[in-house]
């Protein structure tokens, strides 16, 4: 038994399937694709079997891209389903051979609605084909299966070319990844882009803040209780004046400043850099890592300390 040599053989052969794929992305791709940008419903994807499994994945790749996107089973749209169907949709129809009869029986139908029809299939000649508005061919010379009966090359052929509508049209649309988290909120990438400051920032009675006139010790030990490694320095309206940090009590040490005498706003950083609460969180990485810094301080519109952050607050968040 070789299964080494037998798996090499069949991605191989799978990889030919898609390299053969690069000459059908022609004006009858483009068509395609111009369809489904125009279209004002829904794209539907329809595929029975091993094509409905493939169909599945290629409606719920366009959905999170940008293109609003379902499967219908074709056995199911004969028993009620086909109400899902509007004239604004664009259905996109999958058979290897464009002959699969629970999918060419559905056609009447749809044409009947007034929907648009994107055949795919990998006969250039087949009825589905010939019945479509626009037909992609996803012909292979072969299957991985040395049968030649299951679909092996033919699906992730389809499945490739499935990617390649969505990625196309992604881009046309100008998608973002802010536009990809709104459908993916509970995903690593939906915390990095969605996530507010104000969700994650210690406040309250955990917000270290000490007054312009504290000495250095005893900002020092606001400092360690609070355990965020710096804190704002306020005037006498509660605004805020600058921020000391760990960086400023190294620097202070080496000019041998006292600490017991010396009153924050002799020493703390002035100019320094804040946020708003309503800032994402995925921003204020940016900023921390563009300043250098390790720390930032949230403020109210009359520049009163409301927040702050570090970067392990980041971390824990997922957004780092």
């Amino acid at each position: 038994m070789n299964f080494i040599a037998r798996g090499k053989r069949v991605l191989e052969i799978e990889k030919n399937a898609i390299e053969q794929l690069a000459q059908y992305i022609n004006d009858d791709f483009s068509n395609a694709c111009q369809l489904m940008y125009d279209c004002k419903g829904r794209v539907i994807v329809i595929g029975m079997g091993k094509s409905g499994h493939i169909g599945n994945k290629i409606a719920a790749t366009l959905a999170s891209t940008g293109t609003p996107a379902f499967f219908v089973h074709p056995g199911e749209a004969s028993h009620g389903d086909l109400g899902m169907i509007t004239q604004d949709d664009v259905l996109l129809m999958i058979s290897n051979s464009g002959e699969t009869a629970e999918v060419i029986n559905l056609i009447p139908v749809i044409k009947r609605i007034g929907a648009k029809i994107v055949g795919m299939s990998g006969k250039q000649h087949s009825t589905l084909a010939q019945q479509s508005n626009v037909h992609i061919c996803i012909a292979i010379s072969e299957e991985a299966c040395p049968l030649g009966l299951a679909p092996t090359a033919s699906t992730t052929a389809t499945l490739a070319m499935g990617d390649a509508i969505a990625v196309a049209l992604l881009e046309e649309k100008g998608f973002t990844a802010d536009d990809f988290a709104l459908s993916h909120p509970g995903g690593s990438l939906g915390k990095r882009l969605l996530l507010m400051l104000k969700d994650i920032m210690h406040q309250g009675e955990a917000l270290p803040v000490v007054a312009e006139n504290t000495t250095v010790k005893n900002a020092l030990l606001e400092m360690t209780a609070k355990g965020l490694g710096m804190t704002a320095v306020v005037d006498n309206n509660g605004l805020l004046s600058g921020i000391f940090t760990d960086g400023d009590l190294r620097r202070i040490l080496e000019q041998r400043i006292d600490i017991h005498a010396t009153a924050i706003s002799e020493v703390m950083t002035k100019q320094c850099t804040t946020a708003n609460e309503s800032m994402l969180a995925a921003e204020a990485l940016n900023i921390m890592e563009q300043k250098k810094i390790n720390g930032l301080l949230v403020v109210d519109q009359q520049q009163q300390p409301i927040g702050a952050l570090n970067m392990q607050d980041l971390l824990k968040a997922g957004v780092l």
